[in-house]
């Protein structure tokens, strides 16, 4: 079988029937990209707005509200660097704005948007901007922190500096989220974890999420360590729940980075090999946080590299399909709109 040239084209060739069709979904996670479309589909660059969101959440699952998270795009062209971000803020609103044109589908109710906590007290004036411009949207941050010493590995977009969470600059910048009673999303990798359990720890009143898991690492010189990376991550990720200001967002393990490799191959995943490959890392963490501070998440579209949207969620409920239906509305719906006020 050769790989169809487009990613949709690949994608299309796993269908499944979506189960448990009336589980009310808020997808805390996912991008917008105003960029130019590529034949190969995989690129940072690809366009996906509000008809590409669309398209994927209305492909049977019912959800009914996202939240946008920060990805450096629709940043002011000129004007200081700090503010460049609140760029981003305006653009999403434009988006959700246009969503309102169909309340029928998914809506955009929070916006996570960017400032860099390494401009200490100062960082006050690009929160309070991000939240005029939010039209009360705008529910907090996220400052990539992402950061490993092996050239293979990639660090996040904000170029962070190692043990930035521990930074004296980074936690005066965080006093001011805290301040405002804003939100603070963690992109970190997985030997990070106890890092932003630290900050957790100075900041015990801001609520503060970790993104995809905390990024158990696959690929570079973790791509033949899938057990004791594992194992690592069990012990910083029970750490970090007992920090009860902290909640996880469990999804985006199927990037690249994570070492699965399902975006080489000719067929995606299914919901049957997501669940069986993915699941234990979805059970720990909730045993460990509880499923009032956990919230499946799409990362979308990075994820789309490796999975459709419909297959991606007919797994995450394939994997809790035991679980109560009290608990599964938290997963699904209720913690993300508790941690975001949507």
């Amino acid at each position: 079988m050769n790989r169809p040239s487009d990613q949709l084209g690949w994608l299309d060739q796993v269908s499944e029937d979506i189960i448990d069709q009336d589980i009310e979904i808020v997808d805390p996670h996912h991008h917008l990209w105003p960029g130019t479309p590529r034949t190969d589909g995989v690129s940072a660059d690809n366009r996906y707005l509000l008809e590409d969101l669309w398209n994927d959440t209305q492909s049977g699952h019912k959800v009914l509200k996202t939240v946008f998270v920060e990805c450096g795009q629709g940043y002011y062209e000129s004007g200081s660097e700090a503010m460049k971000p609140v760029g981003e803020t305006e653009f999403v609103v434009e988006v959700s704005e246009e969503a309102k044109q169909d309340t029928s589908k998914a809506q955009i109710e929070g916006i996570v948007g960017h400032a860099d906590m390494m401009l200490g007290d100062s960082a006050r004036e690009v929160l309070e901007a991000h939240l005029e411009q939010g039209q009360g949207k705008f529910k907090g941050i996220r400052h990539g922190a992402s950061w490993d010493d092996s050239d293979e590995i990639r660090n996040s977009h904000s170029n962070p500096i190692q043990h930035i969470y521990l930074d004296d600059k980074f936690q005066k910048g965080v006093e001011q989220l805290d301040a405002l009673n804003l939100t603070l999303d963690a992109w970190n990798y997985h030997k990070q974890i106890s890092e932003l359990t630290e900050l957790a720890q100075c900041f015990p009143s801001l609520k503060i999420v970790q993104n995809h898991f905390g990024g158990p690492l696959g690929i570079g010189p973790y791509s033949n360590m899938r057990e004791e990376v594992f194992s690592e991550w069990q012990e910083s990720i029970a750490e970090l729940a007992e920090r009860d200001n902290v909640y996880i967002k469990i999804g985006g393990l199927a990037m690249p980075i994570n070492g699965w490799g399902w975006h080489k191959r000719e067929l995606p995943a299914n919901s049957n090999e997501f669940a069986e490959s993915h699941g234990r890392y979805y059970l720990h963490a909730i045993k460990c946080f509880g499923a009032e501070r956990c919230m499946f998440e799409s990362n979308f579209p990075v994820d789309k590299r490796s999975i459709s949207y419909p297959v991606l969620w007919n797994g995450f409920k394939k994997v809790v399909e035991d679980f109560s239906t009290e608990e599964k509305e938290y997963l699904f719906y209720k913690t993300a709109a508790e941690f975001y006020s949507l």
